[in-house]
């Protein structure tokens, strides 16, 4: 692995701020950018001094897709593209995977991220940002799943998680047509969650973070974020409501649940001391 680093990570005041840092290739994705994310992800995960996390990108894009350095070859076989390491272009084995730090998915980190699309988001720019939990985009940035254009496919679960966040129909427009959308259609088509101007894209991703560092339980929000991306699978409603009701059940009885009420009827900001790591109440298997 190369000594110069691709990403870089900054935690402070309980929010991870992750950012893709090959400004001058508009953040291209390469191997090592994949290998460091995973780290960092993996280390917000184990932290439970982090309550948010934040991922954008340095400069003028958020990322412009896989680096096209290889030309031709970009994407030649014997690269695994199954999202390893929370991204493409990941060796199945040699020095660019660090042994000693586990794979962790997005949807298995503990704590919300959220994705400060600033700019350029185009293949595996927007197909990882599909796999974090909320995702502003600043309204001019060009948006687009390019992969039939370039001869290949999506990847990272996008057939999966597209269609549940804009349906069929806009998911079958986008994926198959590989066309480029702004940021402001991706909000009116669901694909985020908000566009805003893109000087104001890191400071409301930085508010939202901060709400939720500042107001939330984060072992209840890591229960629920584990159950929303579950049963995205389509469990029985009534499984899932007896899940959520042995969930509910079980955090009622826990110290974060009286201080949520506590906090309110006194009219002062939550402390809550539940740890994700240690605290988190065990959930019913959905098989």
């Amino acid at each position: 692995m190369s000594d110069e680093r691709h990403t870089r990570i900054e935690v402070k005041d309980g929010i991870a701020e992750i950012t893709l840092d090959r400004p001058e290739r508009m953040n291209a994705w390469t191997a090592q950018m994949g290998v460091e994310l995973n780290e960092h992800l993996v280390r917000c995960d184990q932290d439970d001094a982090v309550r948010a996390v934040i991922v954008t990108g340095a400069g003028r894009a958020f990322c412009a897709g896989a680096d096209l350095e290889r030309g031709g070859e970009t994407f030649a076989a014997g690269e695994n593209r199954t999202g390893r390491a929370a991204g493409p272009t990941i060796p199945p084995a040699g020095p660019t995977i660090r042994a000693s730090v586990p794979t962790i998915l997005p949807w298995d980190v503990r704590k919300p991220i959220i994705a400060a699309i600033n700019g350029a988001a185009v293949g595996v720019g927007i197909t990882l940002p599909l796999q974090y939990d909320i995702r502003i985009a600043a309204s001019d940035a060009k948006i687009g799943f390019l992969f039939v254009r370039r001869g290949v496919v999506t990847e990272l679960s996008s057939t999966w998680i597209l269609p549940r966040l804009v349906g069929i129909g806009r998911a079958c427009d986008l994926l198959l047509s590989g066309r480029i959308v702004s940021g402001a259609e991706a909000a009116l088509l669901g694909l985020v969650n908000e566009a805003v101007p893109a000087e104001r894209v890191l400071p409301r991703a930085r508010e939202i973070a901060r709400d939720i560092a500042e107001n939330c339980a984060p072992v209840s929000v890591a229960l629920t974020k584990r159950m929303i991306w579950e049963h995205l699978g389509g469990p029985p409603p009534a499984h899932v409501a007896k899940r959520e009701g042995k969930a509910l059940s079980a955090l009622g009885r826990m110290a974060d649940a009286k201080e949520g009420v506590l906090s309110f009827l006194e009219k002062r900001k939550p402390h809550f001391t539940l740890s994700p790591t240690k605290d988190s109440p065990r959930l019913d298997p959905l098989d």
